[in-house]
């Protein structure tokens, strides 16, 4: 079955909300899997042939259109400064993509500040030069999760830092582990991979790959051109970058003739995005044999490692990784929230708290939650509660000084009893009405189970799986709210409209069957979960 058959549903299609969406992904998701299969299979002629009738199906363009339209940049416009922000633009720019003629505009860059200093150039793509990245993204993905390494954890569907970091345990916490860690970094690594090697080495159209990569970039009224690197800020950039730095754990394997050898030396790799370690037996096997391959494997790509964040540490001095700290006590891995980590945290707060130094204490509730939540959600699948307790504090003093510099002529007692309240025999609660802040000490220790190594999310074999892992990680992270994991396991985690999975990443509207205002209720037989543009279509196409 060709994409042209398959494709036959999108013939009816005559406005963006007309759009069948369960035979948009059912058509791109079967030739997703034709790409993986023949991946696995090495029969690159019908990788390339089926990455063609991928790219110029109409459902996979309108897929493409609506993972830009929806996504987080949706609202910033590129140089051109056009947004497709209504269903009339979004279905004329089904048509325009897949053009012989495509040339991608240059990029609009601007800088971002990061954590360790200084800033990070972001390169941001007109939206018809986003979606021709989407639609190219559908048919390279299933090759790149297909042929990556098995422990590199960053920018791949269903992999996070948790499997990282749990990856880092499974190597370091038995009594026989390796004791001596390469934290590796490669500089600048979005902004100098070869564009040679790129186009010589990434299973794509070379026509469309290089327009891309020599597209040049704006800043200010100044025109740049592009000689290596691919930009951060670009959707398929990823993934272009971890086909680049793929390949690394194997040539790890190849350093040692036999598996006795290779034993005895107890190399690991774990990598996420250009961050990475790796493990050996002794420090001289790191210096004079793994850092020298890893520098030339490096080199050929255009990247070399920063001298000033690459170290060899035994693991009881201990090394950071992801936002952890690692360090071995006797037998016992620990691994806890670093000091960087939480001193970023903790900034965040205070910052925010000088924000709302006039705001109301339910608007300072409603903003500071999403912050304690999402850290404390990333850190508490690792030995978190001692760090949580004196964050706790912290957040405490800060919130004390917010209250006393509001009411300066007021006493301590006053300004407790006002803001401060005892809730379950705990003292010291931040509420207001309904209102209360989150306490990291709230946030119990949560076991991650890490993905398989060889996993696919693209291997029909996996699917019960994936599907599996996603009920286990929904069912957690709505924990208290039991009216949603009710909805989402009884539609067995799909979206009622277009039958794909509801998740964090594509968010959802909690949907009212019969309608309120024509009598219908709250209770749970009136509700379903959509993803947004599924509601909204519905009710257009309801009207």
């Amino acid at each position: 079955m060709d994409a042209v058959q398959c494709d036959v549903a999108s013939d009816t299609w005559t406005h963006w909300h007309g759009i069948s969406w369960p035979d948009v992904h059912r058509v791109v998701g079967r030739l997703q899997i034709r790409i993986a299969k023949a991946t696995k299979a090495g029969e690159w002629r019908q990788v390339k042939r089926l990455q063609r009738l991928l790219t110029h199906s109409t459902s996979a363009k309108a897929l493409a259109v609506r993972r830009v339209t929806e996504n987080r940049g949706h609202k910033t416009p590129g140089v051109d400064q056009v947004l497709w922000n209504t269903p009339e633009a979004k279905f004329t720019a089904i048509a325009s993509l897949g053009n012989k003629k495509y040339k991608p505009l240059p990029l609009r860059r601007i800088h971002i500040p990061k954590k360790s200093g200084g800033t990070r150039p972001l390169g941001i793509p007109t939206m018809k030069d986003r979606a021709s990245q989407a639609l190219h993204l559908l048919s390279l993905d299933p090759v790149a999760e297909t042929i990556g390494d098995t422990n590199s954890y960053g920018f791949r569907r269903e992999r996070s830092t948790a499997d990282a970091i749990e990856q880092v345990k499974n190597d370091l916490s038995r009594k026989d582990s390796p004791q001596w860690i390469l934290e590796g970094d490669i500089k600048g690594c979005f902004d100098n991979i070869s564009h040679n090697w790129l186009l010589q080495h990434v299973p794509m159209n070379k026509q469309v790959l290089q327009k891309w990569l020599k597209a040049g970039y704006f800043e200010g009224n100044t025109l740049f051109p592009t000689k290596s690197g691919t930009p951060q800020g670009g959707i398929i950039s990823p993934v272009l970058s971890n086909l680049a730095l793929d390949g690394l754990q194997a040539a790890l394997k190849g350093l040692f003739r036999t598996v006795r050898e290779a034993r005895a030396a107890k190399v690991n790799f774990i990598r996420y995005a250009d961050d990475f370690i790796i493990t050996g037996s002794s420090k001289e096997l790191l210096e004079q044999q793994v850092k020298p391959l890893v520098k030339n494997f490096l080199s050929q790509r255009g990247l070399e490692l920063s001298e000033t964040k690459t170290f060899i540490t035994h693991v009881t001095d201990g090394f950071d990784f992801l936002g952890w700290t690692v360090r071995k006590h006797g037998d016992m891995l620990a691994r806890k929230p670093s000091k960087k980590n939480v001193k970023s945290f903790l900034d965040k707060i205070r910052i925010k708290l000088k924000e709302l130094r006039t705001e109301r204490q339910a608007e300072v509730i409603y903003q500071l939650n999403p912050i304690i939540r999402g850290w404390a959600n990333y850190h508490r699948s690792q030995m978190s509660s001692r760090t949580f307790a004196k964050c706790d504090h912290h957040i405490w003093e800060a919130l004390w000084r917010w209250a006393k510099r509001r009411h300066p002529n007021k006493g301590a007692r006053w300004i407790k009893k006002r803001y401060f309240k005892i809730i379950n025999g705990r003292e010291w609660r931040f509420v207001e009405g309904q209102n209360m802040l989150l306490t990291l000490s709230g946030f119990t220790k949560q076991v991650h189970i890490k993905i398989k190594s060889d996993a696919n999310p693209y291997d029909p074999n996996d699917e019960a799986y994936f599907a599996k892992r996603l009920a286990m990680r929904m069912n957690s992270s709505l924990a208290g709210r039991r009216k949603l994991i009710w909805i989402w396991n009884w539609q067995d985690g799909s979206c009622s409209r277009c039958g794909e999975k509801i998740t964090w990443e594509t968010k959802w509207h909690l949907h009212h069957i019969v309608r309120r205002v024509d009598g219908g209720s709250n209770k749970l037989s009136n509700l379903e979960l959509l993803h947004p543009d599924c509601h909204v279509q519905h009710h257009v196409n309801s009207r």
